[in-house]
């Protein structure tokens, strides 16, 4: 099944997925390639389900004269073709990464870009340039920027005398608010925000899930008070559950089943499509003094894997296209659904991002955006991620959840930092 560039923001790489190595080797993407002059290299990117990047990028890869690139359209786990992948010499030369994982920079599987953004460093979004650096080296260069939003809708809050909340407590106010009948107040996905949120409250609280110095971000009461919050929109009934498409589709916010809801970026043209300038996006709002509004972003990036017999020459390829091929980068971005270029300058020079709800988002992606850290790893996620779920849908206290969420990601940073 084809899917989008939402993907990323989801869940991080997944580790090696030894029965898939027979798949990924029979097929190298080393023949049938552009064309051009030099060695051959195997580029690999996940299916899109935007119309025509496929094409793109086959375009793009045929315009390079220094090498002979195959483009290769990987359907399926891509995640977990691309890590079995990098076990074995049949792999890609470049590929597309959600990542690159940990893991994948420490077992030595990705090449050290570092040289290539000499000048221009500066000029990629540091929030998602931050999870591609490791040991002050970048080991992969993002393609473009994608976020979370909180989309709401003017008219409904203007005729319930509500006004866009600037805190989480206005928040679960306006949600209860704009309840009716007919329209609930928020739509956080179907099983309460749990999936959806992840790590952003504790960003909106003015936490961390992980330290810079690679410690426990959350073991702090300000936690416990924000989450407890989350399970109060769904005690108060003003979420809306069991949603015929969940939170990434916007179909129930265009439809006026929810007067607010968190999705993507991606749904922003769809939105105004069908509300015209009836609507405005917000980070997730600041909590307590120490608060800030939060939004998640991510982005793929472009990796060499240490493998490839050509390492230098996939390293020029990746530059031509991602470091100096601008015009490609915005047509990558804006052409085929809705992104941010990774590139501030680029963002800045966009039409389709400077007026209106667009550009909004993309001074959210630079004042509020985070991406989640190197250190949150798997199974820190999942520990999170289930006592969310208990806190919102059970009411499980929040303090006593997290205490048990602390101990289990210490332990997992402990083991991360031996391996370090």
């Amino acid at each position: 099944m084809a899917i989008s560039r939402r993907t990323l923001l989801g869940t991080g790489a997944t580790g090696a997925a030894l029965g898939l190595l027979a798949a990924c080797g029979s097929n190298t993407g080393r023949d049938g390639g552009s064309g051009g002059k030099g060695p051959q290299l195997a580029q690999w990117y996940h299916q899109y389900g935007e119309p025509g990047t496929e094409q793109a990028v086959k375009r793009y890869a045929a315009a390079y004269k220094k090498a002979d690139v195959g483009v290769q359209w990987r359907p399926g786990n891509y995640d977990e073709q691309t890590a079995a992948a990098l076990l074995t010499d049949s792999g890609p030369d470049v590929f597309e990464v959600n990542g690159p994982s940990l893991d994948q920079i420490l077992r030595g599987q990705v090449v050290d870009l570092t040289d290539l953004f000499d000048g221009v460093q500066d000029d990629f979004n540091p929030a998602v340039l931050a999870p591609k650096t490791h040991d002050g080296k970048i080991w992969a260069i993002p393609q473009v920027v994608d976020m979370h939003l909180l989309y709401y809708r003017k008219s409904l809050l203007d005729d319930a005398g509500v006004r866009p909340p600037k805190s989480l407590d206005e928040l679960v106010d306006a949600a209860k608010a704009l309840t009716t009948k007919d329209v609930k107040g928020l739509f956080l996905g179907n099983d309460g925000g749990a999936g959806a949120l992840g790590i952003t409250p504790l960003y909106a609280a003015g936490l961390s899930a992980v330290t810079e110095d690679g410690e426990v971000g959350f073991d702090d009461p300000a936690a416990a008070r924000t989450l407890g919050k989350l399970r109060q929109l769904y005690a108060d009934k003003s979420l809306l559950l069991g949603a015929p498409a969940d939170w990434s589709d916007p179909s129930a916010f265009v439809q006026e089943l929810t007067a607010m809801q968190w999705c993507g970026l991606w749904a922003l043209p769809a939105v105004k499509k069908e509300l015209g300038d009836d609507f405005g996006v917000l980070a997730l709002p600041a909590d307590g003094p120490n608060g800030r509004p939060s939004l998640p972003v991510g982005a793929y990036g472009a990796a060499v894997s240490a493998r490839s017999d050509h390492k230098e020459e996939a390293k020029d390829f990746l530059k031509w296209l991602w470091i100096d091929g601008t015009e490609y980068q915005q047509d990558f971005a804006l052409s085929y659904g809705f992104h941010i270029p990774a590139r501030l300058s680029l963002a800045k020079k966009a039409d389709k991002l400077k007026e209106g709800a667009a550009a909004d988002a993309v001074r959210y992606s630079t004042e509020y955006g985070y991406s989640e850290p190197l250190l949150w790893t798997p199974a820190s996620r999942t520990a999170y991620q289930d006592a969310l779920s208990r806190i919102i849908k059970s009411g499980a206290n929040p303090a006593s959840e997290l205490r048990s969420v602390v101990r289990k990601v210490r332990a997992e940073l402990d083991r991360v930092k031996k391996k370090s």
